[in-house]
């Protein structure tokens, strides 16, 4: 292989954490339905089982940088894919709430993935080739979400139509389980392939061992090349100071001439979880259920997530060297605020009635008598008309048949709203998702790296876990209207707040970006 296919090649497989990752990630919106009937559970209880990664990478996330600049990134990418195996196959076989639960928050642990990922294919990949070597993590993710989407409904196809195998694995008691287990054999690929790649060069140059890292650069830098690489790697080490504390990391993190830095990186790091993304692909099924579809209508529609996903990633990833990270970002923030007010206005106008034809079209489990006191009237909201149910219905047998009876009740523009959802997430693929991490991988000194980007993706994580944590209880008790409106508003402020500091950085090597913030 010459060296621009090796250096692709090493992208690639460190990439393929993100296949693993979106995965796990968009898999278990399939079984919330399912896990919530089998344990009994409640609003925040199903909040919990979802968002357990998202609590686990908040952990990882203040171990990260140590084991980053202690063991280097190639060893922890290992350890990080053994946890992503070991949590897959114990989430497919936990017997309780509070072991699956366990089991996804030791998946979260290696939610890192992204962090270590995209920090080590900034550190190999040639300038002009960093902005889409770094959006293939992006790429796999969206690949991983759609593989979740297509499991997700190829089990309940079958279990609906009683496959063959599907009766022999007793496929409708354990589906959730073939869910979750999905991620199983990626995952083990994953850890194999690790195996496969250098040391990042930078991290030897980081821990003084030059000729190490020289050794690897023959391989994928132009041998007239290497000397000044390495000769700028130490002078921004110098800059910083080598064998920095943590503390001293991130004071030096804070110090003024890092603030136009730290602005961007929390502006960005905010608005890309606070804008909802994860409301959407964790949840995906369950958001599509309130259109009133039907639950095989909502796993139908949760495939255009993933189709979605991939088209506008693939945008992204072919202009981001072209156009630039600043114009898909702001484009992109103006983007979502559009899309979220047709959400907003396709709920605004939403109305929900429930009549006696109604009734007698609904699954012959479900209490038709104790509907009765529903019958004719117009709730103009679906938090009323939820509360309603849980009245009548009881809350557990509200959330399970809630989807039928949203069915043959709700009168809403359905198509406004899932037009306003797919753009949403043509949107966040395109811009937010993307090229966050390629900035994250650009932005900072290499002194620092280890330290800044893990603790950027820390404050992107927590958003990420409140969201996901909150949002079944959001959604019960705020509605969709408010949800949307919120999530629109969010994407604005951090418009406002990119358009006049947000910088420019395609073309440009880690140590001339660096000069470049340090003179505004």
């Amino acid at each position: 292989m010459n060296k621009q296919v090796k250096a692709f090649f090493y992208s690639v497989v460190v990439a393929l954490g993100g296949f693993v990752f979106g995965l796990d990630a968009a898999v278990i919106s399939g079984t919330v339905k399912f896990i919530t009937a089998e344990f009994g559970l409640n609003d925040l209880q199903v909040g919990t089982a979802v968002s357990a990664p998202g609590f686990g990478v908040l952990i990882a996330l203040l171990i990260t940088p140590w084991l980053c600049n202690r063991f280097g990134r190639k060893k922890t990418l290992i350890l990080i894919s053994a946890l992503y195996w070991v949590s897959a196959v114990t989430s497919a076989l936990a017997p309780t709430y509070w072991s699956l639960v366990a089991a996804r928050f030791l998946g979260g642990l290696a939610f890192t993935s992204l962090t270590v990922a995209a920090m080590y294919i900034g550190e190999v990949a040639p300038p002009r080739w960093r902005g889409k070597l770094v959006s293939i993590n992006q790429m796999n993710i969206v690949f991983g979400l759609s593989a979740a989407y297509f499991v997700n409904y190829f089990l309940i196809q079958a279990m609906n139509n009683d496959a063959g195998w599907a009766v022999a694995v007793n496929l409708k008691e354990n589906i959730w389980r073939f869910m979750l287990g999905s991620e199983i054999i990626p995952a083990f690929i994953w850890l194999g392939l690790l195996f496969l790649i250098p040391e990042s060069p930078r991290w030897l140059v980081y821990r003084g061992r030059i000729e190490e890292a020289k050794a690897i650069m023959h391989r994928i830098t132009p041998d007239d090349e290497i000397d000044g690489q390495v000769k700028a790697m130490e002078e921004s080490l110098h800059h910083g100071t080598e064998e920095l504390s943590g503390l001293s990391q991130f004071r030096e993190l804070f110090h003024k001439r890092m603030r136009l830095v730290v602005v961007v990186a929390v502006v960005i790091a905010v608005a890309q979880q606070l804008s909802g993304i994860n409301a959407i692909l964790f949840y995906a099924p369950t958001v599509f259920e309130q259109l009133g579809g039907g639950t095989d209508a909502a796993f139908a529609q949760s495939l255009w997530v993933g189709l979605v996903s991939v088209i506008f990633t693939l945008g992204a990833i072919l202009l981001v060297d072209r156009l630039g990270r600043r114009p898909l970002i702001l484009i992109g923030l103006m983007w979502v605020v559009v899309s979220h007010s047709l959400c907003w206005w396709g709920f605004n106008t939403a109305r929900y009635t429930l009549s006696e034809e109604a009734v007698v079209e609904l699954p012959a489990e479900v209490d038709a008598a104790a509907l009765k006191p529903m019958l004719g009237q117009e709730f103009k909201s679906d938090i009323a008309f939820k509360s309603a149910l849980i009245d009548a219905l009881g809350e557990t047998e509200a959330r399970v048949h809630s989807a039928e009876i949203l069915k043959q009740s709700a009168d809403m523009n359905a198509t406004l709203i899932l037009i306003g959802i797919l753009s949403f997430i043509s949107a966040f693929h395109f811009s937010l998702g993307p090229v966050m991490w390629v900035l994250f991988s650009e932005l900072f000194p290499t002194s620092l790296r280890g330290v800044a980007i893990p603790f950027f993706v820390l404050i992107s994580s927590v958003i990420s876990f409140l969201v996901q944590k909150f949002f079944p209880w959001q959604l019960a008790n705020m509605g969709g209207e408010a949800i949307f409106m919120f999530y629109g508003i969010v994407a604005l402020v951090g418009f406002v707040w990119l358009l006049p500091i947000l910088p420019e950085t395609k073309n440009l090597s880690i140590e001339e970006i660096q000069l470049k913030l340090e003179r505004k």
